[in-house]
């Protein structure tokens, strides 16, 4: 069986059984990379020597039955905001950060443990502040599903749903500050998690927002997911270990808001989304359209600039004064706007966003999980986003849909349900409350079972045929 199509647990265990080699993981690995990479634009930093050394490593360990952990062996790409020793980090800007910031964290960590192969670091928009992939200094990252022109792959972990199209990873790491691993997962026919803020430490990883921040996981399909998620827990030392349980779509009461996530939503996505919300209602033990109050007073604090630009623009200021005049514009003028945020009204938009979470959570009385369209919109070309104006407009409606789990401090996922009328993939976001990520991802499993696999699903992708 093509190593593309193993799941990350029939991958493990190929391993072991000396069925398959992590030479010969990472030789395909090289081979995808050297065929696909001019044309995608995935890495900012390619790690081919390196993790092909890693790779020998595994397989010695394996003969001598020597186990590390489930991830042993396994491709993966790594968002350059991550801390990898011996690779740079960019953060998406112009010149490598300091050599300081190469050190790794507890999530590198977490996989570097267990003699993960890490593949090399990902493109990502400058500093993480852009939800669309967008990047002036290294060139925006090619969505090969497009047939009509260079449409973004998603922001702002560009090159982490990429990797796992172009066969170079099996697992990758993002960031999601506003849906930065479910924009790009939803774009290129992933699956992506966002995990609570907390769960998952953020020390050696570039920040965005101090306040919102969250490290995730983008994998080809739910399940591995789940196998990943598990991997990593359990080896940041998550005691008990954490276990995913089995959940029927018939105990599920699903709630999709009617409010907020539709509007100005692209037809035809909404007609994929639709089509899967009719099918999970013949199946749920309940589906219901409600109302997810709170969502349009954090939103209008988004849109204001909400805490990420504020802290990013102190931390620019503190550490990088001199990489201010040369960020990407898209980046540079929510920078520079965000220096006259008093500390009064920065204090005031964290109590509306911390009122509106702790208000809405009482939606989890009646309802087990929400369930929305991950993005209104399908991929932007880049040629409708020359101007600052429409740049701008865009990326808030991309972000739109995403940002409320990140504002309100809750988990969230989506997994492709879907291609719409111009062959694009289309993501589900199901949302649920703070470290609930064992049931979100069970969840996710039960609407991948009904649903299918996004490998499966999708198809061929047509700008790789062949």
């Amino acid at each position: 069986m093509p190593f593309e199509k193993r799941s990350l647990e029939e991958t493990a265990c190929a391993l072991r059984s000396r069925e398959l080699s992590a030479v010969e993981l990472m030789d395909r690995a090289q081979a995808n990379y050297d065929r696909w990479e001019p044309a995608l634009n995935v890495y900012k930093t390619w790690n081919g020597e390196g993790a092909r050394k890693q790779a020998q490593a595994v397989d010695l360990l394996l003969a001598s039955h020597v186990d590390l952990g489930p991830l042993m062996g396994v491709p993966v790409s790594v968002k350059d905001l991550f801390g990898v020793p011996g690779l740079p980090v960019f953060a998406g800007s112009d010149t490598a950060l300091p050599e300081e910031y190469s050190a790794a964290g507890p999530v590198v960590q977490s996989v570097q443990s267990q003699l993960g192969v890490i593949t090399g670091k990902s493109h990502t928009v400058e500093f993480a502040f852009g939800g669309l992939g967008v990047n002036a200094h290294w060139g925006t990252p090619v969505n090969p599903w497009s047939t009509d022109g260079h449409r973004v792959p998603g922001g702002s972990s560009a090159g982490a749903g990429l990797s796992l199209l172009q066969g170079t990873a099996l697992l990758a790491l993002g960031t999601d500050t506003a849906g930065s691993v479910r924009v790009p997962a939803s774009f290129t026919g992933q699956a992506g998690l966002k995990t609570t803020y907390g769960r998952w430490s953020g020390k050696n990883i570039v920040p965005l927002s101090t306040s919102l921040d969250t490290p995730g996981l983008l994998a080809r399909h739910v399940k591995d997911l789940a196998f990943a998620f598990v991997a990593m827990e359990t080896a940041m030392g998550r005691q008990p270990a954490p276990e995913i349980p089995e959940v029927s779509l018939a105990d599920l009461r699903v709630g999709v808001p009617e409010n907020f996530f539709w509007s100005d939503i692209d037809a035809s996505v909404a007609e994929v989304v639709e089509t899967v919300l009719s099918k999970v209602a013949t199946q749920a033990k309940s589906l219901k359209r409600m109302t997810l109050g709170g969502c349009d007073n954090a939103f209008d604090v988004f849109r204001a600039g909400g805490l990420a630009a504020p802290e990013l623009s102190q931390y620019m200021q503190a550490h990088f004064p001199e990489k201010i005049a040369r960020l990407d514009p898209v980046v540079q003028l929510r920078v520079a706007g965000a220096q006259q945020v008093s500390s009064v009204e920065y204090l005031r938009r964290k109590a509306v966003l911390q009122q509106s979470g702790e208000e809405a959570l009482a939606v989890y009385r009646e309802f087990d999980v929400l369930v929305t369209p991950t993005v209104a919109i399908p991929p932007p070309l880049m040629s409708e986003l020359q101007e600052v104006e429409a740049y701008g407009r865009t990326n808030m409606l991309a972000l739109r849909n995403t940002v409320i789990a990140n504002l309100f401090g809750w988990c969230a996922m989506t997994l492709p349900v879907g291609l719409d009328k111009r062959g694009l993939p289309v993501g589900l976001q199901l949302i649920a409350p703070p470290h609930a990520e064992e049931k979100l991802l069970a969840m996710g499993l039960a609407f991948e079972q009904l649903i299918g696999q996004g490998p499966d699903l999708l198809g061929p992708v047509p700008g790789m045929a062949g």
